[in-house]
């Protein structure tokens, strides 16, 4: 039967724009990371992404305030592109209070981090584009269960860097300054196995 009212399909297009935009992040964060050089424009230059981020958040939002049919649930449209967003905006306050403390130099430890994130977000942006045909549910769910290697790395990663820190007797204002650091960039790992539980649900609810 002729619909009237044809499901809106933009919200793919929003959910692989914020994918790459959170991969972007991402690889500006081991930029920063790999060559730490002109830290404050790179912060900045990060900063820039991370409102990049918001816009696409906030489109996507007001286009679900504004659509009729929408090809998935309404909750998982809000769900799947606010926890995209919130891949970058953890990178984000993770630069900027590497900034704000003064770093000296990055650890061997976040440069690690930073890469799990590109791995992550990579994976992320490949496998966006199958959700438009929910057909292809066991890659779908392939790649999900990548995306849960990648963040097990990062949490594996972020305890051998706390232990590194107690371990190696470092001064209080340092191991405060590295922790805070370090559990924003594990977080960032977090959102993304976020956006793999989302879309786990979605195959699950269109099985």
């Amino acid at each position: 039967m002729f619909s009237l009212v044809p499901k809106e399909m933009i919200f793919f297009d929003l959910f692989e724009e914020a994918a790459k935009n959170a991969h972007l992040g991402a690889l500006a964060l081991v930029d920063l990371l790999e060559n730490y050089v002109n830290v404050v424009e790179k912060v900045k230059k990060i900063k820039d992404i991370e409102h990049a981020g918001d816009k696409i958040t906030h489109t996507t939002i007001e286009k679900l305030n504004q659509t009729f049919i929408t090809p998935i649930d309404r909750e998982d449209i809000h769900e799947l592109i606010c926890r995209i967003d919130d891949i970058i905006d953890l990178i984000d306050t993770a630069v900027a209070r590497m900034n704000l403390y003064k770093i000296d130099k990055p650890t061997d430890d976040a440069k690690a981090l930073a890469k799990v994130l590109v791995k992550a977000t990579k994976i992320i942006i490949e496998l966006l584009p199958k959700m438009r045909n929910l057909k292809l549910s066991s890659s779908l769910l392939q790649d999900c269960i990548e995306i849960h290697t990648q963040e097990n790395e990062g949490d594996r990663i972020e305890q051998h860097a706390l232990a590194s820190l107690f371990e190696n007797g470092h001064d209080p204002i340092f191991i405060i300054k590295w922790k805070d650091i370090y559990e924003e960039l594990e977080s960032a790992t977090d959102r993304c196995e976020d956006v793999a539980n989302v879309i786990e649900g979605i195959v699950l609810k269109n099985a």
